[in-house]
């Protein structure tokens, strides 16, 4: 190295987000980007302004978050604690065709657009507004952000509960365009919720052929992840071939107990049409999902936490079946009281969810709610959990093959290019942490408490975290798309 770099970190366990093995060595950081990676006896070659010995400590990509609704939070709360100290220096936002921009609100926004706030969240009427805004901002992480379109719709449709008219379709399709165009990195749908449920498949694939053309991929929560979680995969595929865009299925389960097990068929399935064409998942590491409180998913056959209550603010972080019982009611009638909320499912089975967790085409993603009074602890506990829990503890598989279902393969999904690996050129988003310690700590009775075993982060090259004391910088910016 002709010139010191500006930081050296040596003696650790590089993990490079490949999935092989790690090796023991030292990386320089140079600006924004690696500038040299080393194994141990070439260590000695390393030259920095900032030199730190980190013998003990392993060191990773910083992990990419693959599901996310934190739209809002990258604003709001830029520092973004909650993602920066569980080693998180990238957000997919957007998802569930749930998305701040393009839409805007005269009164409070409906289900599921609450999930990000209320009307004063919403003011950004093009995507350039949106990206303008983090700019502005800069945030703690980089955020790659999906246009959803249930927020197409609500800026297009009179009338949401039906298919789009020809002259709204074309009206999505140029708002995509738009967005696509200011750096979006993809299109998600929420066929799960009212506000785009009375999409068809014509629809979905015709403003998905727009942000094709433009590079993009499409993630979607499909139309059922219960009963007919079989034929939703076979109409997302299809939507995605007609479409011919690389395909992610959000939060991929199979809900409600009559459907355990179901995960056997799925995955041969998408496993089959992965080796076709682009086709992957996301998965959180938890047997409870988290959404608005609905009267269609109400039942006495798993618990129900709930997580707000507009309402009945205190009701924060009890169980359904307490409250329905303290006020002498049924459960849908205590569910009726409580709306407009929001609730944690027990509805999955652990050996799904490992499942999927070990698939080849599965990411790692939180789904997490930052702007629920009592969140689901995936929001501060995904990746430590992954990492400690099922990877070390558990043995579900390596260490190594759990940070590349975090990095390396989420970036390549994504688009994001020099990014989710440790090597010459790529960005320097760095995470360091102790293999032996790494543990979440979030809780559903306390879903707020950081993680163990993070020790540093790196975000463009910046200290962005330190768990010895805060710091000042922060480096975020919009990646994906035609932003990188």
């Amino acid at each position: 190295m002709s010139q010191p770099a500006d930081v050296v970190l040596r003696n650790l366990t590089i993990y490079d987000g490949s999935g092989k093995s790690p090796r023991q060595g030292g990386i320089a950081v140079t600006g924004e980007r690696i500038s040299s990676v080393v194994l141990d006896e070439q260590q000695d070659l390393l030259k920095g302004h900032v030199d730190l010995d980190m013998t003990g400590w392993a060191i990773a990509p910083g992990f990419i978050d693959a599901h996310t609704h934190d739209d809002r939070m990258v604003i709001d709360a830029p520092e973004m604690l909650p993602k920066i100290s569980q080693g998180v220096t990238t957000v997919i936002v957007g998802n569930c065709g749930i998305s701040l921009a393009p839409v805007t609100f005269n009164s409070d926004p409906p289900a599921p657009m609450n999930l990000l706030g209320g009307r004063e969240a919403y003011e950004f009427p093009t995507f350039a507004a949106y990206a303008n805004a983090l700019a502005r901002q800069k945030p703690a992480v980089n955020v790659a952000a999906l246009v959803g379109h249930s927020a197409l719709r609500l800026r297009t449709m009179n009338d949401i509960a039906g298919k789009a008219s020809p002259q709204e379709v074309a009206e999505m399709q140029a708002l995509a365009r738009e967005a696509m165009a200011n750096g979006a990195a993809g299109f998600s749908t929420g066929l799960f919720y009212p506000t785009n449920a009375g999409a068809d498949r014509d629809e979905v694939a015709s403003v998905a052929r727009v942000v094709s053309e433009m590079g993009g991929v499409y993630a979607t929560h499909m139309r059922d992840e219960m009963d007919n979680v079989l034929a939703s995969i076979d109409e997302t595929l299809k939507t995605s071939d007609d479409a011919g865009i690389p395909l992610v299925i959000s939060h991929h389960k199979c809900a409600h107990p009559r459907n355990w097990g179901k995960t056997k068929d799925t995955l041969k399935l998408l496993e089959a049409a992965a080796m076709e064409r682009p086709v992957n998942v996301d998965v959180y590491p938890y047997t409870a999902g988290s959404t608005n409180l609905r009267a269609d998913l109400i039942t006495d056959e798993f618990p129900i936490r709930i997580t707000w209550s507009k309402p009945h603010p205190e009701a924060a972080g009890r169980m359904l079946i307490e409250i329905a019982s303290e006020w002498k009611c049924t459960l849908h009638e205590a569910a009726r009281r409580l709306d407009p909320a929001g609730a944690i499912y027990f509805q999955m089975d652990e050996a799904d969810v490992r499942r999927v967790m070990c698939s080849p085409i599965s990411m790692i993603g939180s789904d997490g709610l930052p702007h629920d009074q009592h969140p689901h602890p995936r929001l501060w506990g995904t990746f430590p959990r992954v990492i400690g829990h099922y990877a070390r503890d558990e043995g579900l598989f390596t260490i190594e093959k759990a940070i590349h279902k975090m990095t390396g393969l989420t970036a390549r999904v994504f688009k994001l290019k020099d990014r989710g690996e440790i090597r010459e050129g790529a960005f320097a988003d760095l995470v360091i942490f102790n293999p032996r310690t790494i543990k979440d700590r979030a809780t559903y009775d306390a879903p707020k408490l950081p993680s163990d075993g993070i020790e540093q982060v790196y975000v463009n090259g910046q200290l962005t975290f330190s768990k010895t004391g805060p710091v000042s910088g922060r480096a975020g910016r919009l990646v994906g798309g035609n932003k990188q």
